[in-house]
């Protein structure tokens, strides 16, 4: 097919007469891609990449009474793993068809949240994701406008919205069983902060196999995410010589252990074996390369979206839905000393 010259702005008829389908279904695409068969669904969205076809929102909102834009409100923070997910909420949106409108907070509590929910209302959004990460959270999320259409994301389970995320115990008790399985007795932990859920997921998975297995439970060290407090909790693992095997709570901490144990002359993974969590894209580049659970943000941001799009329909979604993590296996880890190696 080739495109017309029209001298004008593509409207949605030109769109669906070069996609060969009805306008219908051009719509359908652009509002509710799930319900039309992805080859139709992509040969739509190809014409509208080729016209450049820009959908007409002021129009689409007094028709269907929607704005055809949607909210998310998430913590101020470069962190890799809540910058991800915002990433992958707002791609999985925009992929859809929908606008995105941001509200970034200093903090998550009561009042932030209800006022990061009203700014978002105040531009007629159809309905808000709350991305937090952060057991303060909790409170404000059971104070939230009845009738706005809200589902939150990595949030703790306590709570009355829908929440997708990925299974961080799960996470925890793979990392943990592996570095068990290669004959450490025990298993230390670098973790997060105090008030993140993601933290305190896996501090619960990584001691649920250790105690399943009556191996001892070392003291849990409290990090806060950065390279540089792994690094300075490094350096008192590395100066432990019962200290074989080490699950760090992310990868930029993990980062500062591997330093640590160099510096003190202790090899990893020959003398201490190190795994992180996140999967950062430079972990593979670390030396040795870092064994670390994988988290899948871009599925979390796809179900956050269609669980709103659920919401928004008048049909309740289920109230959690966890997406699995993968262990990653690279050099960081290997057999316990004194072990064989064959």
């Amino acid at each position: 097919m080739v495109k017309a010259k029209t001298g004008r702005p593509a409207v949605l008829m030109d769109v669906a007469v070069l996609a060969g389908v009805s306008t219908m279904t051009v719509s359908r695409v652009l509002n509710a891609p799930e319900r039309v068969r992805a080859e139709t669904r992509e040969r739509v969205l190809a014409a509208v990449k080729e016209l450049d076809y820009r959908p007409n929102h002021a129009a689409r909102q007094l028709v269907t009474g929607r704005s055809g834009v949607l909210g998310v409100v998430s913590i101020d923070t470069t962190l890799y793993g809540p910058a991800s997910t915002l990433y992958s909420v707002e791609q999985a949106a925009r992929h859809a068809g929908y606008n995105v409108s941001i509200a970034s907070l200093s903090s998550l509590h009561r009042t932030s949240i209800r006022e990061g929910v009203e700014r978002l209302r105040a531009q007629a959004v159809d309905g808000v994701i709350i991305v937090a990460p952060h057991e303060s959270a909790a409170d404000g999320l059971h104070h939230l406008p009845p009738e706005m259409p809200v589902v939150a994301v990595d949030a703790g389970d306590d709570i009355p919205v829908p929440v997708a995320k990925v299974d961080q115990r799960a996470g925890a008790v793979r990392a943990t069983r592996h570095l068990l399985s290669l004959g450490h007795q025990s298993v230390w932990h670098v973790a997060g902060p105090v008030d993140w859920i993601d933290a305190n997921g896996r501090i619960g998975g990584w001691r649920e196999v250790l105690e399943a297995a009556g191996r001892p439970v070392p003291e849990v060290l409290r990090g806060d995410w950065s390279s540089r407090s792994g690094y300075q909790l490094g350096r008192r693992l590395a100066a432990d010589p019962e200290v074989t095997a080490v699950f760090v709570s992310n990868d930029q901490m993990a980062l500062g252990v591997l330093r640590a144990l160099r510096e003190a002359g202790r090899r990893v993974p020959e003398d201490v074996s190190v795994v992180g969590f996140d999967d950062i894209p430079e972990a593979a580049y670390f030396w040795p390369p870092l064994t670390t659970v994988r988290q899948d943000f871009g599925e979390v941001g796809r179900h956050a979206f269609h669980m709103l799009l659920d919401r928004m329909a008048g049909t309740e979604p289920e109230a959690r839905r966890l997406v699995e993590p993968e262990l990653v296996v690279r050099e960081s880890t290997g057999t316990a000393p004194g072990l064989s190696r064959a």
